[in-house]
């Protein structure tokens, strides 16, 4: 059944407008992070999205923490914080694909879709007649969306592909952490999450050659491939000139002054982006000389001469606190950022003023909290409609609203563990 949600007043409104992609059917077979972002997102956007799961067992991520999500006292739930970060607005379907019967609810259900993510190894879904070409001769205009970790061909295609791996394999760990230091892993799975970014662009772009073909078509993502292209400037760097990049830390290796500076009671992030801003920055700290230094009166000069400059810098800037540079140098409009913690973050007041932490109900854990999508548009705000469903929560209804299904049939089906 829905359930109420308590939002900020703009997400309030514009839980009575229909998003952009309201009257889309999105079948979500995926698990974990990249594919259910993708699908909470589009439903963020107003589809309506019907999240497939094992019988009993459901996606991987319910089970892994802790963290678990609190629960009410007497409450016998226990999820992750894990699944509930990518799976709100979506709706619970239990089918087992190892049955012929679960197997053809999931080709009724795609019949009636408009998109389908999946992220099974390559190879599995076709064994049940669930791939792209099987569904796609019911349904013509289906979207099929495949997040593997390595492609659909290849010859890693096999393999399977955590975000970990990937970073490691791509060239990520190699350029993160201090320079003589090990390898470091960033702290959130963000390949996961930028795969789930392309694979919506992916379904975006699809669903408008759709509309002008009426075809749909299979899309092929591959996490290794999507931190490759992420690897930007850095990736080009190395094409362009063949020098292998290194770790820095948190000093930019092409713009200088950047980094983390030492205050007398912390350290502060400060990067400037021209020779306009790093002459107001030696103005405010009253070293006006630096300017006229040939050492560092360019960017080049600057980054190759980076040692000098930093040491500086912070025997200035040692001298006072964070608050005070926060404000001379805020004030000369220096790009410049305290190095928050994660309560540090979610405190700070610009934050709340975006109202970027909402609530919203859920029948069995309450008042739930999430961030919110950071999208906003001007005429079709994101609604939020629903949270994290519950395991199988909207199975009877889901068959019976799309497929038709009777009350005795699910129960049926039910008895036979196949949902």
């Amino acid at each position: 059944m829905p359930v109420s949600t308590e939002t900020s007043t703009h997400n309030a409104i514009a839980g009575k407008i229909d998003g952009p992609l309201h009257g889309v059917r999105i079948l979500d077979l995926s698990r974990v992070l990249a594919g259910p972002l993708s699908g909470q997102l589009l439903a963020d956007l107003g589809a309506e999205v019907i999240k497939v799961e094992r019988p009993r067992v459901g996606d991987d991520s319910r089970s892994w923490g802790p963290p678990f999500m609190p629960t009410p006292e007497g409450s016998a739930l226990k999820e992750s914080t894990y699944f509930h970060a990518a799976n709100r607005g979506k709706r619970s379907v239990t089918v087992d694909l190892a049955q012929a019967e679960g197997q053809a609810l999931v080709k009724s259900l795609a019949s009636r879709s408009d998109v389908l993510i999946e992220n099974y190894k390559v190879g599995t879904l076709d064994r049940y007649g669930l791939g792209f070409e099987a569904l796609s001769k019911s349904n013509p205009g289906l979207i099929y969306c495949s997040i593997t970790g390595f492609g659909q061909t290849g010859p890693y295609r096999m393999r399977p592909g955590y975000d970990t791996i990937i970073q490691a394999m791509s060239g990520l760990m190699s350029i993160t952490g201090e320079a003589g230091q090990e390898p470091q892993r960033v702290g959130v799975a963000v390949i996961d999450v930028m795969t789930g970014l392309y694979a919506t662009v992916a379904i975006l772009a699809a669903l408008r050659h759709r509309s002008s073909t009426g075809l749909g078509q299979h899309i092929d993502l591959a996490l290794f491939e999507v931190q490759l292209a992420s690897l930007a400037n850095i990736g080009m760097n190395y094409l362009a000139t063949g020098d292998v990049p290194q770790r820095s830390g948190n000093t930019n290796p092409t713009i200088q002054p950047s980094g983390a500076f030492h205050c007398s009671d912390g350290q502060v992030m400060v990067i400037v982006g021209n020779d306009g801003q790093f002459t107001r920055l030696c103005a405010a700290m009253g070293m006006e000389w630096l300017v006229k230094d040939e050492r560092f009166a360019t960017n080049a000069a600057r980054v190759t001469n980076v040692v000098e400059l930093h040491a500086a810098l912070n025997s200035v800037m040692s001298s006072h606190s964070i608050k005070h540079w926060l404000d001379v140098l805020g004030g000369a409009s220096i790009p410049i950022g305290p190095i928050n913690d994660i309560e540090q973050a979610f405190s700070d007041p610009h934050v709340q003023a975006r109202d970027v932490v909402q609530h919203i109900r859920h029948e069995a854990l309450g008042h739930v909290p999430f961030i919110a999508n950071p999208i906003r548009f001007s005429r079709t705000p994101v609604s939020y409609t629903r949270p994290s469903p519950m395991l199988s929560q909207h199975t009877a209804e889901v068959l019976k609203e799309v497929l038709g299904l009777s009350k005795d049939a699910v129960c049926a089906l039910s008895n036979k563990g196949v949902v």
